[in-house]
């Protein structure tokens, strides 16, 4: 087995061992040399003390900041390549489920891999030497297996944050679960609610991104609503309705896997749903209904994506998403969605709607999911024909209709809002003449 590495990285490993001291490249970047998958990070081990560490990198001419210094680790830069070196270490008691009370640097590389979470992280590369692997992280690999490094009771314990990686790594690596291995992910998931959000948002999109999603989303519901507690009602409840044919939670598993993976749409279909338990109704026939539960599930969207620290714009695009997944969006509708959503959320919205139906029953299935995607290319064609959907579209603007005797203050965007929606309704063409032409003749935004 060989690697190639940057030269950075070759670089930085030279100079530590030019120091004296031990130096390979461990890890994620090991792991995914043996997957045939792209490196994107590199990660240096070494027996070099943190500051014999920083030293030796900054002589050799990389920009070096201390990122975590009393646990050895710093993030050196050499040509615009980051590169993590960490000082090989043993780690004392974890007493909060986040971090270890103590560290301990150490000169041996079997006692810092002995550290790690998963057999496949724990390996480690040099040239010369070949791979070191003292736990059959390469075997777990080749058998697509997930299991920790040593007791699982204990690597479950020492950071909880492992237990939601553990059902990353099944989602995105397609690996199953060495045997116990399930059974303690879920004996040991009440212990994420004592993580901090920033930690847990990561790992959750990681995780929504695989293509195994929708057997962790079904055979794991209960981790997961210790992030999101409104999954815990909708699992095993019954819709009572001929569209569905799955209860709301294997409809929201089964819609996530369907859908693009894009981080936006299957963000918004693990929650485009989860108001339905709070707004279910029966009516005399037996037929269940959830009026309003879109409204609701945006609300309810906008508060549990803030308290997991998600940034405004996506926590607004989810919420809206929501707020418009069941419309009866039309090729003949489409100017005026368009004005409504913007390009990026409606093209969003037709992938949400796409995901989201086919998860429903089989009947007539193939023919709405047909709908929906001629309604796609009907949207992706607007978009070429450069449709007039936005103010900033107009062949007039506010300085045109102030020209022709308009008075500038609120009631002249007023008038731009009205030419515009007599553009997308088809009542006039954007043409400049045609538009002051209307204006004027329906006096929009003037004082009388």
């Amino acid at each position: 087995m060989q690697i190639e590495m940057p030269q950075q990285v070759a670089a930085m490993m030279a100079a530590l061992e030019a120091g004296g001291f031990e130096a390979c490249i461990v890890g994620g970047c090991v792991r995914d040399q043996l997957l045939g998958a792209p490196i994107h990070d590199w990660d240096l081990a070494s027996s070099a003390p943190p500051q014999a560490a920083r030293a030796l990198l900054v002589a050799r001419g990389a920009r070096v900041i201390d990122t975590g210094l009393r646990h050895g680790t710093l993030t050196a830069f050499l040509d615009n390549l980051a590169v993590e070196v960490t000082t090989y270490r043993t780690e004392g008691p974890y007493l909060d489920a986040r971090r270890p009370s103590e560290v301990s640097f150490s000169t041996s590389l079997v006692d810092d891999l002995a550290r790690r979470d998963f057999t496949m992280n724990a390996l480690a590369f040099h040239p010369a030497r070949g791979l070191v692997d003292p736990f059959g992280g390469q075997a777990d690999i080749q058998a697509k297996l997930i299991r920790t490094v040593g007791d699982v009771e204990q690597r479950l314990g020492e950071d909880a944050l492992r237990v939601l990686r553990a059902l990353r790594f099944a989602s995105v690596l397609g690996f199953a679960f060495a045997p116990g291995l399930a059974e303690a992910l879920h004996r040991a998931a009440p212990r994420l609610a004592q993580l901090a959000p920033e930690r847990l948002q990561p790992e959750l999109m990681q995780l929504l991104k695989g293509d195994g999603v929708c057997e962790v989303l079904l055979g794991f519901p209960d981790v997961l609503a210790v992030l999101i507690p409104e999954i815990a009602p909708t699992i095993g409840f019954e819709q009572h309705t001929p569209y569905h044919c799955y209860d709301v939670w294997e409809h929201t598993a089964r819609a996530v896997c369907a859908s693009a993976p894009e981080p936006l749409v299957r963000l918004t279909l693990l929650m485009h749903d989860l108001a339905k338990p709070q707004t279910f109704s029966l009516d005399a026939r037996g037929r269940g209904h959830f009026y309003g539960h879109n409204i609701e599930g945006a609300k309810l969207a906008r508060e549990r994506l803030g308290a997991l620290r998600f940034d405004r714009e996506t926590i607004e695009t989810v919420a809206e998403l929501i707020r418009w997944h069941q419309e009866n969006i039309r090729p003949e509708n489409l100017l005026r969605w368009l004005s409504r959503l913007g390009e990026q959320r409606l093209r969003l919205l037709l992938l949400v709607k796409l995901g989201d139906m086919a998860a429903h029953a089989s009947e007539h299935l193939e023919e709405r999911m047909a709908r929906i995607e001629a309604t796609r290319q009907a949207f992706e064609e607007l978009l070429a024909s450069e449709p007039c959907f936005r103010r900033v579209d107009l062949a007039v603007d506010g300085s045109d209709l102030i020209e022709v005797g308009f008075v500038p203050g609120k009631q002249l965007g007023l008038a731009l809002d009205a030419l515009l929606d007599a553009v997308i309704e088809g009542r006039l063409p954007n043409e400049r003449a045609e538009l002051l032409t209307y204006a004027q003749r329906h006096h929009l935004g003037k004082t009388p």
